[in-house]
C-alpha cells in the first residue's frame, strides 16, 4: 500500500539505455500491482547528449521481447527535479557523484542513490553496467538487473508507506 503520491526518477548519463529501461521496468512493476495512481516515474540523464531522443534500439528491443515498453524521450536531470521527486535514483558512481554535485543542499543529496542499493543480490557500491558499447547481452543483463532492483524499489517503498501509516510508525506484523 502507498498512500501518498511517491514520484521516482531514475538517472543515467544520456538517458537512452539504463534510466528508461528501469522507467520501463518499474512501470511495468507498479501497473501489475496497481499502483499506477500512487507512484510517479521517469527518468532522465545527467547530459544532454540525446535529449529529446527515443530509448536505444537495442534496449527498446531487448525490454519487447521481456514484455516492456520503453516510450520516453531523452532529457537531462535539472536542479528543480530534486523538488519534484522522492527518490533520485542512479545508475553508476559517475552519475551518483554528478547528482550529489548538482543537488543544491543536504535534503536534495540525501535523495541520491544508486538503483542496485534496492538490488538483493547487489554487493554494496553495485552498479548497473552500460551496455551501450557492447552486444545485446548487456542490454538483457541491464534488464534483469533492473527486475531485481526494481522489485526491491517497490517493496521498499511499500514497507514505507505503510510504517508511516500505521499507529506509531510502526508496520503490523
Amino acid at each position: 500500500m502507498v498512500d501518498v503520491m511517491t514520484r521516482v526518477c531514475f538517472v543515467c548519463l544520456g538517458n537512452i539505455c539504463r534510466s528508461p529501461t528501469a522507467e520501463g521496468v518499474f512501470r511495468r512493476l507498479v501497473h501489475d500491482a496497481k499502483l499506477d495512481s500512487q507512484l510517479e516515474i521517469d527518468s532522465a540523464g545527467t547530459a544532454a547528449y540525446h535529449v529529446g531522443e527515443s530509448a536505444d534500439a537495442r534496449a527498446r528491443a531487448a525490454a519487447h521481447r521481456r514484455g516492456y515498453e520503453l516510450t520516453g524521450k531523452g532529457r537531462q536531470f535539472q536542479v528543480r527535479d530534486f523538488d519534484a521527486f522522492d527518490y533520485v535514483l542512479a545508475m553508476d558512481a559517475d552519475n551518483l557523484r554528478a547528482l550529489k554535485k548538482l543537488a543544491p543542499n543536504d535534503a536534495a543529496r540525501r535523495k541520491v542513490q544508486l538503483l542496485r542499493e534496492y538490488d538483493p543480490t547487489a554487493l554494496a557500491g553495485a552498479e548497473v553496467p552500460d551496455p551501450y558499447y557492447g552486444g545485446s547481452e548487456g542490454f538483457d543483463n541491464v534488464i534483469d538487473i533492473c527486475e531485481r532492483a526494481c522489485t526491491g524499489l517497490l517493496n521498499h517503498i511499500r514497507s514505507a508507506s505503510m510504517a508511516a501509516s500505521s499507529p506509531g510508525g510502526v508496520v503490523p506484523q
